[in-house]
């Protein structure tokens, strides 16, 4: 039975099915309104959400599904019961669960004990399900994702991870450009670059905003991630030199911006920017929902052994 983890889990050509089926499922919703009739899953989340929440949810529903969502009111997942548990009763009422916590433990926990498929929707070593929707945006505009050359700015965490790995799924170049000391997971990136070498992509990690010029795509994230409590301004001379601003942009030629938001504006990326005509910020947020729906269609329907 298929998952969906990491990211490392999949092919490079079931990525490349999952956006070939999310693009048609943007274009023709009506096909696949009843893909998922009298299909269930849970939406378990230990963590806040507003995009990742409602996009799973309504993708369920355009499927023809239904989606139940449970908060943690009774404690983090493996406290009141154990992950155990929870995989085992949570599969005989569903055909799938979609887990956000804090720990990726708990995602394998949840794969290995529950009978049916499962799907990270985040965790604090991934984002896969972001970085699929993250290119499927930057493909709207570049038929060829070989060809795309994706700077990330800030700190390196779950979504420049979850980049890194796609992105060598998929052929892309894609650069973390962060602090020394806060770039992306060692072993992540190290696994990562030997996907790359099979695939043709070009992974690096520097923390030269100069290396970039010349760079298609522009990417950040907020700079404390979510759980910890540091203020903003206690980090803002650490990040403000990979702030997605005017300058920047000019600097290195880059035409398009990202950011999976919650954005905090002013701080990694200006408002000006942030609401200009160089930024897919929104269109990328949609792009969650088809992305979403077209790995719930794959998992849900596959042919189990």
């Amino acid at each position: 039975m298929k998952h969906f983890l990491t990211g490392f889990d999949w092919s490079s050509e079931d990525m490349l099915n999952l956006l070939y089926l999310a693009r048609d499922m943007k274009k023709d919703p009506a096909k696949y309104r009843s893909d998922l009739l009298g299909k269930s899953i849970v939406i378990l989340f230990e963590k806040p959400s507003l995009r990742t929440r409602t996009t799973f949810d309504i993708a369920m529903s355009r499927l023809g599904g239904h989606a139940l969502y449970l908060d943690q009111q009774n404690g983090a997942i493996g406290k009141r019961e154990t992950v155990k548990d929870y995989a085992r009763n949570l599969s005989r009422w569903t055909d799938g669960i979609v887990a956000r916590v804090f720990r990726h433990d708990t995602i394998e926990e949840l794969a290995r004990y529950g009978t049916v498929p499962v799907v990270n929707a985040l965790c604090d070593l991934y984002h896969p399900g972001q970085a699929l929707a993250d290119f499927q945006t930057v493909r709207e505009h570049y038929d060829d994702l070989s060809k795309v050359k994706l700077a990330y700015f800030g700190d390196g965490n779950n979504v420049t991870n979850s980049l890194l790995i796609t992105g060598a799924k998929l052929g892309a170049t894609v650069t973390a450009v962060c602090p020394k000391g806060y770039g992306p997971d060692v072993q992540i990136y190290e696994k990562a670059l030997e996907i790359a070498s099979k695939t043709g992509a070009k992974l690096t990690v520097t923390d030269d905003v100069d290396a970039v010029k010349g760079y298609d795509v522009a990417y950040t994230d907020t700079w404390v991630s979510m759980g910890d409590d540091t203020p903003l301004d206690a980090v803002r001379a650490r990040y403000m030199k990979y702030q997605i601003n005017r300058e920047l942009l000019d600097r290195t030629g880059i035409s398009w911006v990202l950011h999976c938001q919650p954005a905090h504006r002013e701080y990694e990326i200006t408002s000006e920017i942030m609401d200009g005509p160089m930024s897919l910020v929104y269109d990328q947020a949609e792009n969650r929902m088809h992305v979403h729906a077209a790995i719930l269609s794959t998992l849900l329907n596959q042919v189990r052994s």
